[in-house]
Protein backbone atom coordinates (compact mmCIF):
# COMPACT_ATOMS: atom_id res chain seq x y z
CA UNK A 1 0.00 0.00 0.00
CA UNK A 2 2.83 2.62 0.78
CA UNK A 3 4.54 1.37 -2.68
CA UNK A 4 1.06 2.12 -4.40
CA UNK A 5 0.61 5.63 -2.64
CA UNK A 6 4.77 6.70 -3.59
CA UNK A 7 4.04 5.86 -7.34
CA UNK A 8 0.44 7.89 -7.10
CA UNK A 9 2.86 10.39 -6.07
CA UNK A 10 6.22 10.10 -8.08
CA UNK A 11 5.14 8.74 -11.50
CA UNK A 12 2.52 12.24 -12.36
CA UNK A 13 5.88 14.39 -11.22
CA UNK A 14 8.18 12.02 -13.53
CA UNK A 15 5.48 12.56 -16.75
CA UNK A 16 5.21 16.52 -15.71
CA UNK A 17 9.00 16.54 -15.62
CA UNK A 18 9.04 14.82 -19.06
CA UNK A 19 6.81 16.48 -20.89
CA UNK A 20 8.46 20.00 -19.95
CA UNK A 21 11.45 18.42 -20.87
CA UNK A 22 9.89 17.25 -24.55
CA UNK A 23 8.07 20.38 -25.20
CA UNK A 24 11.13 22.12 -24.67
CA UNK A 25 13.08 20.03 -26.55
CA UNK A 26 10.85 19.34 -29.69
CA UNK A 27 8.03 22.00 -29.00
CA UNK A 28 4.34 21.62 -27.54
CA UNK A 29 3.18 20.66 -31.01
CA UNK A 30 5.25 17.86 -31.54
CA UNK A 31 4.98 16.84 -28.01
CA UNK A 32 0.80 17.13 -28.26
CA UNK A 33 0.91 15.06 -31.32
CA UNK A 34 3.29 11.98 -30.04
CA UNK A 35 1.18 11.97 -26.86
CA UNK A 36 -2.04 11.82 -29.10
CA UNK A 37 -0.14 9.02 -31.57
CA UNK A 38 1.00 6.84 -28.69
CA UNK A 39 -2.43 7.14 -27.39
CA UNK A 40 -4.39 5.86 -30.53
CA UNK A 41 -1.97 3.03 -31.40
CA UNK A 42 -1.93 1.94 -28.32
CA UNK A 43 -5.54 1.67 -28.52
CA UNK A 44 -5.51 -0.20 -31.54
CA UNK A 45 -2.80 -2.69 -29.80
CA UNK A 46 -5.01 -3.20 -26.99
CA UNK A 47 -8.09 -3.91 -28.92
CA UNK A 48 -6.41 -6.35 -30.96
CA UNK A 49 -4.51 -8.09 -28.06
CA UNK A 50 -7.60 -8.54 -25.43
CA UNK A 51 -9.68 -9.93 -28.50
CA UNK A 52 -6.75 -12.34 -29.23
CA UNK A 53 -6.58 -13.08 -25.35
CA UNK A 54 -10.33 -13.29 -25.17
CA UNK A 55 -10.24 -16.24 -28.17
CA UNK A 56 -7.07 -17.71 -26.90
CA UNK A 57 -9.37 -17.79 -23.42
CA UNK A 58 -12.34 -19.27 -24.81
CA UNK A 59 -10.64 -22.39 -27.08
CA UNK A 60 -8.66 -23.43 -23.36
CA UNK A 61 -12.12 -23.24 -22.01
CA UNK A 62 -13.45 -25.23 -24.60
CA UNK A 63 -10.73 -27.64 -24.82
CA UNK A 64 -11.75 -28.12 -20.85
CA UNK A 65 -8.13 -26.38 -19.59
CA UNK A 66 -8.20 -23.42 -17.44
CA UNK A 67 -7.46 -20.62 -18.90
CA UNK A 68 -4.47 -19.55 -16.55
CA UNK A 69 -2.27 -17.93 -18.56
CA UNK A 70 -4.91 -15.88 -20.72
CA UNK A 71 -6.05 -14.36 -17.80
CA UNK A 72 -2.94 -13.27 -16.38
CA UNK A 73 -2.38 -12.15 -20.24
CA UNK A 74 -6.00 -10.29 -20.06
CA UNK A 75 -4.82 -8.94 -16.45
CA UNK A 76 -1.57 -7.35 -18.17
CA UNK A 77 -3.32 -5.91 -21.01
CA UNK A 78 -5.85 -4.25 -18.98
CA UNK A 79 -3.05 -2.40 -16.98
CA UNK A 80 -1.36 -1.34 -19.82
CA UNK A 81 -4.47 0.12 -21.66
CA UNK A 82 -5.00 2.08 -18.99
CA UNK A 83 -1.16 3.37 -18.64
CA UNK A 84 -2.01 4.54 -22.15
CA UNK A 85 -4.78 6.00 -21.09
CA UNK A 86 -3.16 8.49 -18.76
CA UNK A 87 -1.05 11.45 -20.63
CA UNK A 88 2.95 11.00 -20.49
CA UNK A 89 5.45 9.00 -22.19
CA UNK A 90 6.21 6.91 -18.91
CA UNK A 91 3.04 5.25 -18.85
CA UNK A 92 2.92 4.87 -22.13
CA UNK A 93 5.93 3.18 -22.19
CA UNK A 94 5.11 0.93 -19.36
CA UNK A 95 1.69 0.39 -21.46
CA UNK A 96 3.09 -0.70 -24.66
CA UNK A 97 5.80 -2.64 -22.75
CA UNK A 98 2.80 -4.59 -21.09
CA UNK A 99 0.77 -4.80 -24.42
CA UNK A 100 3.68 -6.44 -26.66
CA UNK A 101 3.76 -10.27 -26.13
CA UNK A 102 7.21 -10.54 -26.15
CA UNK A 103 7.83 -8.32 -23.42
CA UNK A 104 4.75 -9.49 -21.58
CA UNK A 105 6.41 -12.90 -21.21
CA UNK A 106 9.36 -11.29 -19.42
CA UNK A 107 6.75 -8.94 -17.31
CA UNK A 108 4.12 -11.98 -16.40
CA UNK A 109 6.00 -13.74 -13.71
CA UNK A 110 6.41 -10.46 -12.01
CA UNK A 111 2.60 -9.87 -11.76
CA UNK A 112 2.11 -14.12 -11.07
CA UNK A 113 4.85 -13.11 -7.98
CA UNK A 114 2.94 -10.41 -6.80
CA UNK A 115 -0.38 -12.60 -7.24
CA UNK A 116 1.20 -15.60 -4.89
CA UNK A 117 2.56 -13.25 -2.55
CA UNK A 118 -0.93 -11.73 -1.87
CA UNK A 119 -2.55 -15.26 -1.83
CA UNK A 120 -0.44 -16.02 1.09
CA UNK A 121 -1.11 -13.17 2.73
CA UNK A 122 -4.75 -13.68 2.58
CA UNK A 123 -5.09 -10.15 0.16
CA UNK A 124 -6.29 -12.16 -2.44
CA UNK A 125 -9.51 -14.31 -2.47
CA UNK A 126 -10.28 -16.96 -5.10
CA UNK A 127 -13.83 -17.47 -5.68
CA UNK A 128 -14.65 -21.01 -6.82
Amino acid sequence: MRLLLFLIIVIPSLEIGVLLLSGRTIGVIPTVLLIIFTGVIGAWLAKKQGIQTIKNAQYQMQNGTIPGEAIVDGLCILIGGIFLLSPGFITDLAGILLLIPVSRNFIKPLFLKIIRKMIDKNQFTIIR
